[in-house]
């Protein structure tokens, strides 16, 4: 089985990747590591700071074929991160699309103007980020936002965080 994570920045894409690698042993891919490791290495010219549009564009067509690659192979992974666009289905076969699952994290904006603190407290559980110093109440305000509109607009499965963050994620729910 193949389970896509996506979301906004700070939404817990790597803690859900974290929690489902230790309950179910599936290996996961961050999608931010596989970036990281593009520009890092010279593979491209594009930079952390680049848009996420171009970054998707560059990341995508190397992550969808690293996941028809486990497909092919009958493997389990993980694939997390916000570079898997709202219209990721269009890309696979109906019997590839019959092994993926794929949930959006989003976070409503009550629960953003409710949490923000606690959003950046848990900004470094899994991963150490650098710098996040452009993450704002209004930035996540604003992505969210756009996100729950693309995931209505494109109809993929999402989880609307509005309540208490949920810590009982599992397969049964993809």
């Amino acid at each position: 089985m193949i389970i896509l994570i996506a979301g906004p920045s700070h939404t817990g894409k790597t803690v859900l990747a974290q929690k489902l690698l230790e309950q179910y042993h599936y290996p996961y891919l961050s999608i931010d590591h596989l970036k990281m490791g593009l520009i890092r290495s010279g593979n491209t010219s594009l930079t952390p700071c680049d848009s996420d549009a171009a970054l998707t564009a560059y990341l995508w067509p190397i992550v969808r074929e690293m996941v028809k690659t486990a497909i092919e192979n009958s493997q389990d992974l993980i694939v997390e991160g916000c570079y898997i666009p709202y219209d990721w289905a269009k890309d696979f076969a109906s019997d590839e699309l019959a092994q993926i699952r794929s949930v959006f994290l989003v976070m409503s904006g009550d629960y953003i103007r409710s949490h923000f603190p606690a959003i950046r407290q848990h900004a470094n559980d899994i991963e150490r980020r650098l710098d996040d110093s452009s993450c704002t109440m209004d930035s996540v305000l604003r992505d969210n936002a756009q996100a729950l509109a693309q995931c209505r607009e494109h109809q993929v499965n999402y989880l609307l965080i509005d309540g208490a963050y949920p810590s009982d994620i599992s397969l049964m729910g993809l």
